[in-house]
């Protein structure tokens, strides 16, 4: 689904967020969420990305900034006035209530007639793929039957946002990975904006319209999926979203830049002459070759198998890089290695990267 040309929903203006007057969570955070868009905040522990979620709820009152919910600016608003709904990693059910009684419970709430409870509830259970379940027990669910009934209380009362922080962390992988298509397909036939908090790359790589990667409460890169893994704009982008070889380098001219000891062709341009700059690599990228054939010289250090490839650590005289490949040559062979221009991706210098000499 596009969502290029849905106009804004939420704009997050010079948003920042301490605690105790020192400790900064969120630093001058400037972001917009599009209607219909499934937006993906992710980043390590501490980050900052469910501080942002918790001030987008309302949960949370900014330092500084302002929160813009439909042209309507709701800083101050309590969460109850604001048209989003969350569910949280830990799904809160009512023990004492079944099914059918957890997702009506706001409904109750507001005292809607009976036949509209009804139908409503009714609706969500048929849209979580749980028919039938009305009168079970929560506790008698499985993990991935809890996180649907968490779901579906949170969509029943039909919030234009819905705010995930980590749903899917209780699961195992393999449950886990069939929630994340579901949320995905739900979130299209629903029509509604999903903002979503992770850690996992491949979570968020597979599931989301935009991803902003955050960092020490700033917000390091906003994009696409595939421009997040094939464009990353620093060696933290780089490093955090999927494997990838960082090495130091020098961007000699346009289209020439030299890393492990010699030059390579690419695609970069404007970065002046002789600038210090990260090169980034990914491991599918690199081919194995004859020696002899490739730009590198290396020697196999290790090998392990990965399922749908190898994984290899190839030394070179001066980096040990990691390639993947479904070839796999054993521990101890000498190999050639090629890239291609378009394969290497160059960075301004951000912070020190592994380079010459590195492990």
């Amino acid at each position: 689904m596009s969502v290029v040309e849905n106009a804004r929903l939420i704009e997050l203006k010079d948003l920042s967020k301490s605690y105790d007057g020192e400790t900064e969570a969120l630093k001058h955070l400037n972001l917009y969420i599009r209607k219909k868009e499934f937006l993906t905040l992710l980043g390590p522990s501490g980050c900052g990305k469910t501080t942002t979620l918790r001030l987008i709820a309302g949960f949370e009152t900014p330092s500084s900034g302002s929160i813009v919910f439909d042209g309507v600016d709701v800083t101050h608003q309590p969460p109850h006035k604001r048209r989003v709904n969350t569910v949280f990693q830990k799904y809160a059910l009512f023990t004492h209530l079944n099914v059918f009684e957890n997702i009506a419970f706001s409904l109750r709430l507001q005292k809607r007639p009976r036949a509209e409870v009804e139908k409503k509830v009714e609706d969500m259970l048929r849209l979580v793929g749980l028919q039938g379940f009305g009168k079970r027990g929560v506790d008698t669910l499985s993990g991935g039957q809890q996180q649907r009934v968490a779901i579906a209380r949170a969509l029943v009362g039909e919030p234009e946002v819905l705010l995930l922080d980590e749903p899917l962390g209780a699961l195992d992988l393999k449950k886990r990975k069939e929630m994340q298509l579901e949320l995905k397909s739900m979130q299209q036939r629903l029509g509604i904006t999903f903002v979503y908090v992770t850690h996992d790359q491949e979570e968020a790589l597979s599931m989301s319209d935009t991803i902003v990667v955050m960092k020490d409460g700033l917000v390091q890169q906003v994009g696409a999926p595939q421009d997040i893994y094939n464009e990353p704009k620093n060696a933290f982008v780089a490093d955090f979203i999927g494997e990838s070889n960082i090495l130091a380098g020098t961007m000699a001219r346009d289209e020439w830049v030299e890393f492990d000891g010699r030059g390579f062709a690419c695609v970069d341009r404007g970065f002046g002459e002789n600038a210090p700059v990260d090169v980034v690599v990914r491991p599918e990228d690199v081919r194995i070759v004859e020696p002899g054939k490739g730009q590198l010289l290396g020697v196999v250090e290790s090998v392990i198998f990965k399922g749908v490839h190898y994984e290899m650590m190839i030394r070179t005289p001066s980096f040990s890089w990691m390639v993947h490949s479904t070839a796999c040559r054993a521990a101890g062979d000498q190999v050639g290695l090629a890239i291609a221009p378009g394969d290497i991706h160059v960075m301004r210098r951000s912070a020190p990267a592994k380079g010459e000499g590195a492990p």
